[in-house]
């Protein structure tokens, strides 16, 4: 069987996706990093699980695999120039957050401060395979900042997939 490579990328790539900043921190180094996650979904209510798929080779990927935990930050419909500033590649660890106000949540992960809102996670489970990892993390504490629209990636005229 042969797979239609063109016709894969246009079916995946209509994959309704949100877009996030996941957070980490690694306490020892004291740094906070992030970026830009569109892999994302809900996997069970009981108990509330999130499912993420994360560039194998990034450096926040090593800080999730060290700690085990994350957190996942809801941008608003307006945060389209946020969310690219978590996608662009950064010149050192960390230089992502020196652009938005945050405070750290009770596992000590990022929560943005003017964003829908943010979840913190531990990892209960992870698939390694192909260029990205795909975290399970189990929803530990959740902070509602503004009840408004989330930024989805089909609203901004980017794709990432296929």
């Amino acid at each position: 069987m042969t797979l239609n490579l063109e016709a894969k990328k246009i079916l995946l790539r209509k994959i309704p996706h949100g877009l996030f900043i996941c957070g980490v921190r690694d306490e020892d180094k004291n740094e906070v990093n992030g970026f830009t996650a569109s892999w994302v979904t809900q996997g069970s209510f009981t108990p509330p699980l999130v499912v993420m798929a994360v560039r194998a080779e990034g450096s926040s990927h090593e800080i999730i695999k060290s700690t085990n935990k994350f957190s996942l930050n809801v941008l608003k419909s307006d945060q389209k120039d946020l969310a690219a500033v978590f996608f662009k590649p950064q010149k050192a660890l960390g230089g992502r957050f020196e652009s938005v106000e945050f405070n750290l949540g009770e596992l000590g992960l990022p929560i943005l401060v003017d964003s829908v809102g943010g979840v913190e996670c531990n990892v209960v489970g992870s698939v390694m395979h192909g260029d990205h990892t795909v975290f399970v993390g189990e929803v530990q504490s959740a902070y509602l900042n503004n009840d408004v629209d989330s930024l989805n990636l089909s609203s901004t005229g980017w794709n990432y997939g296929g």
